[in-house]
C-alpha cells in the first residue's frame, strides 16, 4: 500500500508518498507560503533533483490539490492516478484526553479534534484545514489522525496532575499532556530492535532534541513521564522556548515592563530558550560558533541546555528505578556529537559511558557508549513521518 503522510502547518505543508511495501520513501516535498504571496511548492521524486513552482494557493485545499497534482505528474510524479493511493495519514499536534492512539478520521473524531482547539490554538486550526481539504478532494480514501500527545497518554496521574486546584483540571483539562510522541515512540521501537530486546523488557529514556526538545521516560514500552507539559512550553530549556521557570517570573516580568496580555507568553515562546541567553541565535550551530570564538553567553547557553537535560535523564532514572539505555535523536541530538558529549560527561556512576571515538557520527543510527558501558546509548534518526504511516497502514488494514 501506497500511503500520503501530510504535516499541515498555518501557512505551510509537508508531505511524503511512502510504499508500505518495504517502506520506501517515493516523493517529500513542502508547500510554503499558503494564503500569501509568493507561494509555491518543492517537490522531489526520490533520486531525482528537486522541482519547485511558484503558484498561488489561496487555501489548504488549494495547496493539498497541487500535492495530488504532483505525485501523479507524468515526468516527476510517483503514482500512475490517485487510485495507487492508499490512505492519507495526518500528523495531528492535540487530541486531549480524547485518544491515546492513532485513530480512523470520521465525522466524530474532527469534532473532537475541534474540541481541543483550545488547547492548542497555533497548530490544531490548521491541522483539522488539512484534514477538511483532503476529505474534500478524496473523499473515497481512508484518512488517519496521529497525534503527538497520544503516546503520553499512558502517564500516571502523579505524573500528569498539577498541583493547581482540581477544578481546573476538571473543568479546562489543564494537566500535563507532552508532545513529539510519534518521535519518542518511533526512537523507542528502534532502540528495542538494536538491542536485540523485547520493547515490554526495557527502560528507555528517549532524547528528542532540536529546536523545540523533550525527553521521555518509556518504561516496558508505554510512557510514564515526559517534559512538555500543558503546553511545548515546559521542560527543557529550547531554541527559543524557556522551558521549566518559576511561575511568578510571569507576573513579575508583566508588572516589571508593563506588558499587556499575552505578551509575557510570546516572550516565553519565541524570545527566549538559548536565543534569549546567547543574544545571538535560536540555532544551536551558531551559538556553537560563536561559543568556539569565546561568547560567554553563547558558552552558558549551552551549558544550561545540557544541564537541564542531565536533570531530566537523572530525573527519570531515578523514576523508573534505572535504565537500559539513552537514545538522542532529532536536529541536535542526532547531528551535535559535542552536545551529546556534554550531557553525557560525569555520568560513568550511572552506567552511563559515551566513547568519544564512536561518537564522531552524524545522523547515523548507531551505538555510540563505550562497551563496557552498563547502559547503552544509542543514536537514532527520528522518522515521524514513517511512524505515521505505519500507524495508517494499521488502521487501514482493520478496516480493509
Amino acid at each position: 500500500m501506497k500511503i500520503l503522510v501530510i504535516n499541515c502547518g498555518s501557512s505551510s505543508l509537508k508531505y511524503q508518498v511512502i510504499n508500505m511495501e518495504g517502506e520506501v520513501l517515493m516523493a517529500k516535498g513542502l508547500v510554503e507560503r499558503i494564503g500569501m504571496d509568493g507561494s509555491c511548492i518543492t517537490h522531489e521524486k526520490i533520486g531525482e533533483d528537486k522541482v519547485k513552482k511558484e503558484v498561488p494557493m489561496e487555501t489548504h485545499k488549494e495547496a493539498i490539490a497541487q500535492v495530488l497534482d504532483a505525485i501523479v505528474d507524468p515526468e516527476h510524479g510517483v503514482l500512475k492516478d490517485m487510485s495507487e493511493l492508499g490512505a492519507v495519514g495526518h500528523r495531528v499536534v492535540h487530541a486531549g484526553e480524547k485518544y491515546a492512539h492513532s485513530v480512523i478520521i470520521d465525522d466524530d473524531v474532527i469534532k473532537a479534534l475541534e474540541e481541543c482547539v483550545p488547547l492548542a490554538p497555533l497548530h490544531n486550526p490548521p491541522n483539522l484545514l488539512g484534514i477538511a481539504a483532503c476529505r474534500e478532494l478524496m473523499p473515497e480514501t481512508p484518512m488517519v489522525g496521529v497525534f503527538d500527545t497520544a503516546f503520553h497518554q499512558t502517564m500516571p496521574p502523579e505524573s500528569y496532575i498539577y498541583a493547581i486546584p482540581y477544578r481546573f483540571y476538571e473543568k479546562y483539562g489543564i494537566r500535563r499532556y507532552g508532545f513529539h510522541g510519534t518521535s519518542h515512540k518511533y526512537v523507542a521501537e528502534r532502540a528495542a530492535d538494536i538491542m536485540n530486546c523485547n520493547l515490554d523488557d526495557l527502560k528507555l529514556i528517549t532524547c528528542h532534541l532540536g529546536n523545540g526538545a523533550s525527553v521521555s521516560a518509556i518504561k516496558r514500552g508505554v510512557c510514564i513521564d515526559t517534559s512538555m507539559g500543558f503546553t511545548p512550553l515546559e521542560g527543557l530549556v529550547m531554541g527559543t522556548r524557556s522551558g521549566d521557570i518559576d511561575p511568578a517570573i510571569v507576573t513579575y516580568m508583566r508588572q516589571a515592563e508593563n506588558l499587556d496580555q499575552g505578551v509575557a507568553n510570546e516572550i516565553l515562546n519565541k524570545e527566549s530558550g538559548v536565543l534569549g541567553i546567547s543574544g545571538v541565535s535560536s540555532d544551536f550551530r551558531d551559538i556553537e560558533a560563536a561559543a568556539e570564538e569565546g561568547n560567554e553567553r553563547a558558552q552558558l547557553a549551552l551549558k544550561v541546555f545540557a544541564h537541564k537535560v542531565r536533570f531530566y535523564i537523572g530525573a527519570y532514572i531515578a523514576e523508573m528505578n534505572g535504565v537500559d539505555a539513552i537514545v538522542f535523536t532529532a536536529g541536535v541530538g542526532e547531528n551535535d556529537m559535542g552536545m551529546r558529549d556534554i550531557i553525557c560527561n560525569d555520568l560513568g556512576n550511572l552506567g552511563i559511558k559515551l566513547d568519544v571515538v564512536k561518537n564522531r557520527v552524524r545522523g547515523k543510527e548507531m551505538i555510540i557508549s563505550r562497551d563496557d558501558s552498563p547502559v547503552k546509548i544509542i543514536l537514532i534518526p527520528t522518522n515521524e513521518e514513517l511512524m505515521i504511516a505505519r500507524d495508517t497502514l494499521k488502521l487501514v488494514k482493520g478496516i480493509a
